[in-house]
């Protein structure tokens, strides 16, 4: 009898099972649950800004579906899980049976205990409701509650649609769990020579309508009014779903290394899990999608009788913002073994942590050409993924930091990734959205055998 695999949500994670589990098993039964369609959260600045269309923000289209040989209930929720045995419940009063159950449910907008928090006008911008209520709402003055990674993943869109943009933070800094205090300012004179206020170090207290206007009472009796207030006060992990069931839940649904709960056949992958930890910290959840896809895979994998382990999350944050470009990876806060270079001009900003010849964190800064465009930020982050011993390397990058190439490719970090590659050589099919439908194809250049042999010269 074929296995009956159920996965509950949409999102990076939950996509990546299924094509995970369709690779793995051509006969199993795969059922997808979720309250929204199947669509991107990440590419929704992109529809805010007036780059794409709405129709570009999903994922999945009902023909890659019924390609996959999935049956999909969108618009309903699971009203309960039944672990003991083994079925779910939806909110239509159906219910599911499963061999192997994947709760994929991601995360939500952490609402601020603050009076008038949840008011018209007041808009988390998490889903594509939210967005789309942005843009049908007076938003010519927009203040953006909070200055961490989801403000700076909208400010581009934000800025481009309204006339005035002004940050609340309540830390002394923006930024302030992907960047030390010398990069965020490095940053913050961006914004500001861009005419965007940054108020940091300032508690809201209360949001109250002023006619069409919000009007935003700080600590200290300050007042700033504006058309619409945007929150990006941090996200929490969806775990409702398996509270009171006897399931082990933390900061998010705990997980193992084969992303299993503490229930037989229970999975939990994305922004919901709490999963190990590459560098070997405390299980931690991690919401950024790299991860939920790895997780994705790993459960996916597991769940079709592979034996996959991860070997843990790699803290990252990687954005653009305003023409300049940012990202941490691992330890990248800690002040030991630091090499670091700053050129205020170019805004260029380079923090390698480490831990003996190993990269064990990192910050880099700029414009694209010195950050994503030449390929640094994946160097960086290949190198303390894989903790390749740099030798004389170390003092090479110390030198010249600037010149992460020669190091990355000396090391042979290649190589290793390609080794750690889960599931390699099976390509994503692109949501039945990539034109025509055919599998990309790329000849390989002249560089593709020394980047990937470790060969300097």
């Amino acid at each position: 009898m074929a296995t009956r695999h159920v996965i509950v949500g949409a999102g990076p994670a939950g996509l990546a099972a299924l094509e995970t589990l369709r690779a793995l098993d051509a006969d199993a039964r795969l059922t997808l649950v979720c309250d929204e369609p199947a669509y991107a959260r990440m590419v929704l600045p992109y529809y805010v800004e007036g780059r794409i269309d709405e129709c570009a923000v999903a994922t999945g289209d009902p023909g890659w579906f019924e390609e996959l040989g999935v049956e999909t209930r969108f618009g309903v929720r699971v009203a309960r899980v039944e672990p003991d045995a083994h079925r779910l419940v939806l909110d239509d009063g159906a219910t599911l049976e499963y061999d192997r159950l994947l709760v994929a449910t991601g995360s939500r907008v952490r609402i601020p205990p603050i009076d008038g928090a949840d008011a018209e006008g007041v808009i988390p911008m998490w889903t594509l409701d939210h967005a789309n209520g942005y843009l049908a709402a007076p938003h010519g003055e927009t203040v953006i509650v909070g200055a961490g990674f989801i403000a700076f993943t909208v400010l581009d869109a934000i800025a481009k649609r309204a006339n005035e943009v002004t940050f609340l933070e309540l830390e002394p800094q923006i930024l302030p769990r992907m960047l030390d205090a010398p990069s965020a300012a490095v940053l913050e004179g961006r914004l500001v020579e861009r005419g965007i206020a940054v108020r940091t170090g300032v508690r809201l207290e209360r949001i109250e309508s002023a006619g069409r206007r919000r009007r935003l009472h700080l600590a200290g009796g300050d007042v700033v009014e504006c058309d619409a207030v945007i929150l990006a006060t941090g996200v929490q992990p969806n775990v409702e779903l398996l509270e009171g069931t006897g399931v082990d839940v933390g900061q998010g649904i705990v997980v193992d290394e084969r992303m299993r709960t503490s229930a037989p056949d229970v999975y939990a992958a994305g922004d919901v899990a709490q999963g190990p930890d590459l560098l070997g910290g405390e299980r931690e959840v991690r919401a950024i999608q790299p991860v939920a896809v790895d997780h994705g895979r790993v459960a996916a994998a597991n769940m079709a009788g592979a034996d996959v382990r991860y070997e843990g999350a790699l803290t990252m944050n990687v954005l653009a913002a305003q023409g300049l470009e940012a990202c941490s990876f691992g330890r990248w806060s800690e002040d030991g073994d630091v090499t670091r270079v700053e050129n205020p001009a170019s805004r260029v900003v380079r923090k390698y942590v480490w831990e003996g010849d190993r990269l064990v964190g990192g910050i880099l800064m700029g414009p694209s050409v010195a950050v994503t465009g030449a390929h640094d930020a994946g160097m960086l982050k290949g190198l303390i993924q894989t903790g390749v011993p740099l030798g004389p390397w170390k003092a090479w990058l110390t030198e010249n930091p600037l010149d992460l190439r020669r190091a990355y490719v000396a090391s042979g970090a290649a190589p290793r990734l390609l080794a750690s590659t889960l599931l390699a050589g099976r390509a994503a099919t692109g949501g039945g959205f990539r034109w025509p439908r055919v599998k990309p194809a790329r000849a390989r250049s002249a560089h593709h055998g020394v980047l990937v042999s470790g060969a300097t010269r």
